[in-house]
């Protein structure tokens, strides 16, 4: 029997030419084998086929397939690995799902750097600078189904999202899940509250370790056990299903989209691309914060064009009374939305400052069981004790808008119909700003299908997606200002519309009022790390008188009420108070009037998650700063560097601390102290921060 040597001829004597030649051809064959190896990808943990790094080599990602053809992802820091091995693809129900059976067949890398103004914000100039690779892959069997993946990497986080071409096999797609992982790299602690559970976004946030999450909403925020910060969001959800994050094993996430009453999640026809979905990466919580500058850059510029119309404000409201059971929203004895009750706010807002009045319960609809369905609110017709043609006339004189309402009960099949007329409403009357509300349990709001009938969705699956963006669309027309609550979250889209100033989406004032449980001091410090890293919320501080719902204590310091008024932003905030509590304190209450509701730079000056924070800020249309910093239940001294001041000038160091014995827990909750003294840059200022407390500091340029 000859060997393969022998068929080849190899075998017996040879000549030095022969050997010479034979030698030659087993070094081609070689050299063909390596080759053809070297070109294929490995059987087991895939072969890197396409990477690129950050900007400044900082983040690398590296895209593969493996030997069933599953493309998966995972980033690097400086060379550590951040997510592990992730993969990529979607489960869909009108056809076979997208995970396994890809190729890679091609990749680019395109560079950005450009500086964009925001009309308005925490910062007034945003940088965009990133490394963006767009990765082909294309199914090897014969539907021969393609999608890119397109990764924009940023020194501090990342984005990507699919996106959809045109293609002759998959015309629409009817998306049952998404296969997205995160496989975080390490162990450590998270932040986080339940999602699919039925009080939306509003709970309390979890301190957990890493492997006991469940299901979350995002903003998720993770500190790994060495100390590297990460946040998990998206950016630009737009006609999509909001992702949750399950943890499915260890350390590994699984994106889960809010679901549909139609089956599939989310219905999109080809071509389209998916929001971003988005990791934050620092090396502490402040850090972490000066990152959240990548969710607006993920978004597409403003489509509005000029939004001069819109002015950062602050603004005071028939609301806290309700809250706290001395006002109703129904009509009656209790109203509080009556013409001369509206009529004292608008002169109190005039005679201190503010822009704006917010009246709740103004319209019919309200009385009866406004929660179990919405069906009878109408947003045209005012009760008849308020006469909103006149009281807005009689603002607009003292230079005081109304800020409108529309509480919907998250009836969106009532409230869409009659939104046209609404909005048409408030653009005659001067009224251009409006809080919507969409109060019902997850999983409650009613829609009208194709066929007439009522269904049930989710407040942040893909028809609610839709729905504030509609919202947002039809305000902007008529140079009108949403706030929405009980919304969907914050993923960036004020950058694109503007005139999405700010919404709820978490926690907020109104659980103080209630009665126990109420916000306990790590809450809001959770809020700047957390729920603060998507965009603005509508918290609604200042409550000064420091009670709730049958003079109930709440768990705060007036000091601290102060500084959340720089810590919590807002392009519109609201002084929530009863205006005789503000009256009552008039020292603390002049922080409130002086205070801005617009930025040009924002600094965070320290800060752990849950524990405490610090963060200065710069009045847009001044050389003021406002310094703002609270500590959860522990008392806390931080000495921080005024280096943020511009250098060689002088200002008045406007302070309002807690007292020597101010304890959220104690009957001197109410004490703080004001104080002045002249600094420059080239000081530092030692803040004594109570339980529960905080310090404010308006820096005054002189």
């Amino acid at each position: 029997m000859k060997t393969g040597f022998d068929q080849l001829g190899f075998a017996g004597p040879l000549s030095a030419q022969a050997a010479f030649k034979r030698l030659y051809f087993v070094g081609t064959l070689c050299a063909v084998a390596f080759a053809l190896f070297a070109s294929m990808p490995l059987a087991h943990a895939g072969d890197v086929v396409a990477t690129a790094a950050s900007p400044g080599n900082v983040l690398t990602v590296e895209v593969t397939t493996n030997g069933e053809g599953r493309p998966d992802y995972r980033l690097l820091r400086r060379g550590q690995p951040v997510l592990e091995s992730s993969r990529l693809g979607f489960l869909l129900t009108n056809a076979p799902k997208l995970e396994r059976n890809f190729a890679i067949i091609g990749s680019s890398t395109r560079d950005q750097d450009g500086t964009w103004e925001q009309p308005w914000g925490e910062s007034r100039y945003v940088r965009d600078h990133y490394r963006e690779l767009r990765v082909q892959f294309q199914e090897t069997s014969s539907l021969a189904r393609r999608f890119d993946v397109v990764f924009r990497l940023f020194d501090d986080g990342f984005g990507f999202r699919y996106e959809f071409p045109v293609q002759p096999n998959l015309k629409e797609a009817r998306i049952a899940e998404e296969l997205t992982e995160f496989a975080v790299a390490g162990d450590g602690e998270a932040w986080w509250i339940p999602a699919g559970d039925w009080n939306r976004y509003e709970y309390l946030y979890q301190r957990t370790p890493l492997r006991e999450v469940a299901q979350a909403h995002t903003p998720i925020t993770i500190r790994r056990n060495d100390g590297l910060h990460l946040a998990f969001h998206e950016a630009a959800l737009v006609d999509y299903s909001a992702m949750w994050l399950r943890r499915v094993e260890g350390t590994r996430f699984r994106a889960n989209l809010s679901p549909s009453s139609s089956g599939a999640k989310v219905v999109r026809a080809v071509p389209f691309n998916t929001p971003w979905r988005t990791v934050q990466i620092a090396d502490d919580a402040a850090g972490l914060y000066a990152a959240a500058k990548i969710i607006l850059n993920l978004n597409e510029p403003n489509k509005l064009g000029d939004v001069s119309w819109f002015k950062p404000h602050k603004y005071v409201g028939v609301w806290w009374g309700m809250h706290l059971d001395e006002q109703s929203w129904a009509s009656g004895a209790k109203h509080g939305a009556t013409t001369a009750y509206t009529k004292k706010m608008i002169d109190f807002a005039a005679a201190n400052g503010f822009r704006g009045v917010l009246v709740e319960g103004w319209n019919e609809g309200w009385d009866g069981d406004w929660f179990a369905n919405g069906w009878t609110f109408s947003f045209t017709k005012p009760y008849p004790d308020f006469d909103i043609e006149a009281l807005s006339a009689y603002g607009l004189k003292k230079g005081v808008h109304l800020i409108g309402h529309h509480e919907t009960s998250a009836n969106i099949a009532n409230y869409e119909p009659q939104l046209p007329a609404a909005l048409d409403l408030y653009q005659r009357l001067g009224i251009d700003a409006v809080k919507t509300g969409y109060v019902a349990d997850a999983g409650g709001v009613q829609d009208r299908a194709a066929d007439g009938s009522i269904v049930f969705e989710w407040h942040d699956g893909q028809r609610m997606s839709r729905h504030h963006l509609y919202v947002v669309q039809e305000a902007a027309k008529r140079h009108i200002a949403v706030n929405p609550h009980e919304p969907i979250k914050d993923t960036g889209l004020r950058r694109t519309y503007p005139n999405w100033v700010a919404r709820e989406g978490a926690r907020g004032m109104e659980y103080n009022a209630w009665g126990a449980p109420g916000n306990p001091p790590e809450h809001e410090i959770n809020l700047v790390f957390t729920r603060m890293l998507g965009g603005p919320m509508d918290y609604t501080p200042g409550v000064l008188s420091l009670k709730g719902r049958g003079g109930r204590d709440i768990e705060s310091t007036v000091a601290r009420q102060l500084a959340l008024y720089v810590l919590l932003y807002s392009p519109i905030q609201m002084a929530a108070d009863l205006p005789e509590h503000y009256l009552a304190e008039p020292k603390a209450f002049q922080f409130i009037k002086d205070v801005p509701a617009d930025w040009a730079e924002t600094r965070v000056l320290n800060g752990a998650v849950g524990d405490y924070v610090t963060m200065a800020r710069q009045d847009r249309n001044s050389a003021d700063w406002y310094l703002g910093a609270a500590t959860d239940e522990s008392a806390r001294t931080l000495e921080v560097a005024l280096d943020f001041l511009a250098p060689g000038k002088r200002y008045q160091a406007q302070i309002y601390r807690d007292g020597d014995a101010t304890d959220f827990r104690n009957d001197h909750r109410h004490e703080y102290v004001v104080e002045q003294r002249v600094v420059t840059a080239a000081d530092r200022l030692t803040l004594r921060l109570a339980p529960g407390g905080g310090q404010a500091v308006r820096f005054k340029a002189l």
